[in-house]
């Protein structure tokens, strides 16, 4: 684990820390700890006040991409190998999806990314090797994506081979569950428009149930996620025929 990763973790705990017992915990000095706090404020994964360092609001995407970084990382680089060089891929919103787009954009060359999330958009727009393609549509301003019928007319006009998308719960009954209605039908939109739809999660996901269906088991054909989720569960979705990695 970085440094950066393992402050992430401390902070995530701990939802604020003083910056100087940050650098005890660290055994760095505390200017090095001030030069990570700022490249963690600047991706907008923290941030600091009055001399500590204090996760975002717990409905901000950002916060969501801090809780259980190290696991949705390791998530996001194994994925990151169905993606080759020069390939044109969908990424749907969420924070495990927002580090497989970083991954793509920083270390593949040539990518192209079609996404409804301006937050993705955001977040990778240094990289000089990728194009970002954004879709746009009505603005939720929380979770930073695009949604509704104008995001559904503009899908229509692509396909690509593979699709990555977030899911915020999982029920034997109806599948895999959201938590917002247009943006479950905006995801399902995006499904339509890829060969494969790939999710990635987090196991955390599995003991939660959203109260929108957002997709069938047959839609999906491969999930992401790590080991913590219960093996009840991973037989289930191999016998829906989908192909579960875990890290």
């Amino acid at each position: 684990m970085s440094r950066e990763e393992e402050i992430i973790s401390i902070v995530s705990k701990n939802k604020k820390i003083e910056v100087n017992e940050l650098a005890d915990l660290l055994n760095v000095s505390r200017v090095t700890i001030r030069k990570d706090l700022d490249k963690l404020e600047a991706r907008g994964i923290l941030h600091r006040q009055h001399g500590f360092a204090v996760l975002n609001n717990q409905d901000d995407i950002n916060y969501r991409l801090a809780h259980n970084y190290d696991l949705k990382r390791k998530i996001a680089l194994e994925a990151a190998e169905l993606v080759n060089d020069g390939e044109v891929v969908m990424i749907e919103s969420g924070s495990t999806c927002t580090l497989l787009a970083e991954e793509l954009a920083f270390n593949k060359n040539d990518v192209t990314i079609i996404t409804n999330s301006c937050f993705i958009a955001s977040y990778i727009r240094k990289a000089e090797s990728v194009k970002v393609v954004l879709i746009g549509g009505e603005y939720q301003k929380e979770s930073q994506v695009n949604v509704g019928p104008l995001v559904k007319k503009m899908i229509s006009e692509f396909f690509v081979d593979k699709l990555f998308v977030g899911i915020d719960g999982f029920d034997r009954r109806r599948g895999f569950t959201g938590s917002d209605i247009t943006r479950c039908d905006t995801a399902n939109t995006m499904m339509k428009a890829a060969k494969k739809t790939i999710i990635l999660t987090d196991s955390s996901k599995f003991s939660q149930v959203g109260v929108v269906s957002e997709f069938a088991f047959e839609d999906i054909c491969m999930v992401y996620t790590d080991d913590g989720i219960p093996p009840e569960n991973t037989e289930f979705l191999k016998k829906q025929d989908i192909n579960v990695i875990t890290v």
